[in-house]
This record gives C-alpha cells, structure tokens and sequence, in this order.
C-alpha cells in the first residue's frame, strides 16, 4: 500500500464543503478553502490536492449521504465516513465554524483518533430507506389512531364491552356509526387518514417481500426468520440496519452496536453498572425488543415457526431452539428476581442478537464458500 502523505477532512453540508488539510508529520493543519458541493468541485478538488495514492479523506456521516463517499471510491480515493458522536472534543473549545472543524477533522484523521462508520452498499441501503419508510408509515398510523380515539372518547362514543381496539370487530363498529354535520366531516377524515396510511404499509410491505425474496441478502432474511418472534420484515429490518453480520467479530460487537449493552462505572474496587447505554443503532434496538417479547412464552414449535423454518440446514434450527431455551429461561429469571418487563425485555433482546448473529455469520459463510467455488 503507498504511503499517505496528505490527510484530507471535509465539513459537508447541503451546499458546500470546507477542507482541512494535515500533512504527514507533526506540523499543524491548515485550511484549504471551500468548494461548491458538486461532483465536478469535488473531483477537481482531489485532482489539486496530489497523487490520489497518497490521500485519505474523511468527512463525518450526516444528511448529506454516502454519495461523497461513493464518488471518491470510484475514484479510487480512499475515504472513511466518521461517527460524529465519537469525535473527541477539547474541553473549553467554544468556538465552532466549518474551517474549525475541516482542519480538526484532518489532525485528527492523521492521528487515528476518529471512528468510521460502516458504508452500506447502494442495494443495502434501498433496503434500510424501505423499512424505515415502513417504519415511519406505522408511526403515522398510531398517531391518526390516536386522534381518532381521542375524538371520539370526546364525544362520549365507547365501542361495546370487550372489544379490543382497532380489531375487526372494533372496525365495524367504526364503520356503522352515522355522526352528522362537522362532526360527521371530521370523524371521516380522522377515519380516511388511518385507511390511506394502512394502505400506505401494505405497498411498503410489499416491496420489502420483494427484497427479501429476491437480493442478495434473501438467503440471510430467510434464515433469520428460523428465530422465533422474527418475521419478514423484521429480518429485513435486522439486515438492513447490520448490514453483514460477519463484520461483528464477536456478539458482543453487535449488542453494543445497537446500544443494549450496560452502561458501567468502574474504578478501583468499586464497579456500577445501570441500563443499558442507547448508543448506536436505535432502529436495531427497536425491532430486536419488539421480537423478543415472543420468548415470553415457553419454547415450542408451532405451526407458523415451523414452515417458516422449511429448507434451513439442522445448524440453524438448532441455533433456533437454543434461543428458545435460553431466552424464555432468561425471561423468568429476570421476572423472579423482580426486574421490570421493560428490563427484562432489553436482556432477551442483547441475547437474541447474538443468536441471530450466530446464524447471520453461518449463512455468510456458506455464500462465501458456494461463490468462491463457483470462481
């Protein structure tokens, strides 16, 4: 590999980029100037600044994308995309502009103190902007539901005794109430908005089985849905916002890429540990505890789970058990030593990570073997 000599960071923004500029050595970093966000800017920018072998560019991950990223790879640059919560900062530093930040972004790149950020590749990240389009649709729908509710528990209109809201008994009863005048229009509306956002997530759904059945990543999504509590689109989910499995060396890695690992407190004897940190992925963290409210109940092979595991090899179902095994045992645990639902929820969820990473990496693996064969 050629030595690098220049180190380049750039403080992006919708419209322009700042650069700073930090030689090889000890002397300090300089401000290069600003450019027009562009690609034609950018490329002429690289051009000037010497030999693409000796440069290594970093901007920090933001609004702006990976496009940046992408057209100095194609360049042949090399380019990492940096955590912004992970950059140190100076104590007392109160002073903040775009030039600031360019030049401390290359010292700090030249000293190997910032931390990159995986880059998805582009069908890797369709498929995380489909489910978190999902994901946003079914946040929409809760709040229409709640307007709707809201509005008629002001209006003194109950369903009957018994029926569980928004079921298909509750939504026959919605649908025979005859209200007139404005609050007839307005009961309409609220009931329209809920109809148009569900329809919105059946057209989501649909394109998320799409992917999940026809990318490269469909042998993975399939395989996860062997996990009790997972299905499609929460497979989807899981590999959309991991990416490969097999860059987490270790389990561990994973949990606390998605902020569920204890926060901690130690120093000499004394060692606190309080819940669980929140930093990283809360998408992950998200649709992991979601799934892992299944292992509430005892393990069983039902019939949904066991066609959902026709044609996965006898490693993954046996790691599909053991999860059941263990997680529901855990669960109890938890619940007997007094712990909240919420608390024990969260511990259920960092193990079923770490089973679904054990059978993420073991159909990577095979992939890796069935393309290098075919090479």
């Amino acid at each position: 590999m050629d030595r690098i000599t220049r180190f380049v960071g750039l403080d992006t923004s919708k419209d322009s980029i700042a650069v700073g500029i930090a030689d090889d050595g000890r002397e300090r970093g300089r401000h290069w100037g600003a450019i027009e966000n562009a690609p034609e800017k950018v490329r002429r920018l690289m051009e000037n600044l010497g030999p693409k072998e000796e440069l290594l560019v970093c901007y920090e991950a933001g609004p702006t994308g990976y496009g940046l990223y992408r057209q100095l790879t194609r360049m042949g640059i090399r380019c990492i995309v940096v955590a912004p919560a992970l950059i140190p900062k100076r104590p007392g530093d109160r002073v903040k502009t775009d030039r600031r930040d360019a030049v401390r972004l290359a010292e700090l790149l030249r000293a190997g103190e910032l931390t990159a950020v995986w880059v998805p590749g582009e069908e890797d990240e369709a498929l995380r902007d489909l489910v978190r389009a999902r994901e946003d649709a079914v946040a929409d729908r809760l709040r229409a539901r709640h307007r709707l509710s809201k509005f008629l528990l002001r209006h003194d209109l109950r369903p009957p005794m018994k029926t569980r809201a928004w079921s298909v008994a509750h939504r026959n009863w919605l649908d025979r109430l005859q209200l007139e005048g404005a609050t007839g229009a307005v009961f309409r509306e609220y009931l329209h908005a809920i109809d148009e956002i569900s329809g919105r997530i059946e057209r989501l759904e649909s394109e998320i089985h799409e992917v999940a059945t026809q990318s490269t990543r469909a042998p993975v999504i399939h395989a996860l849905q062997a996990l009790r509590g997972v299905q499609e689109v929460t497979a989807a989910t899981l590999v959309a916002e991991v990416g490969e499995f097999s860059r987490f060396r270790h389990p561990a890695q994973i949990m606390a890429y998605a902020g569920l690992v204890p926060r901690e407190y130690s120093s000499g004897s004394s060692r606190w540990q309080g819940g669980i940190t929140k930093t990283g992925n809360a998408h992950l963290r998200r649709i992991a505890i979601e799934a892992a409210w299944a292992y509430r109940h005892k393990p069983s092979l039902k019939v949904t789970l066991r066609k959902r595991q026709e044609g996965q090899s006898a490693q993954v179902r046996d790691i599909s058990w053991r999860a059941q095994v263990r997680l529901h045992k855990k669960y109890i645990g938890l619940i007997m030593r007094g712990k909240g639902g919420g608390v024990a929820m969260a511990a259920v969820a960092r193990e079923l990570l770490g089973f679904a990473w054990a059978i993420a990496c073991a159909v990577e693996d095979e992939l890796r073997k069935a393309s290098a064969s075919a090479a």
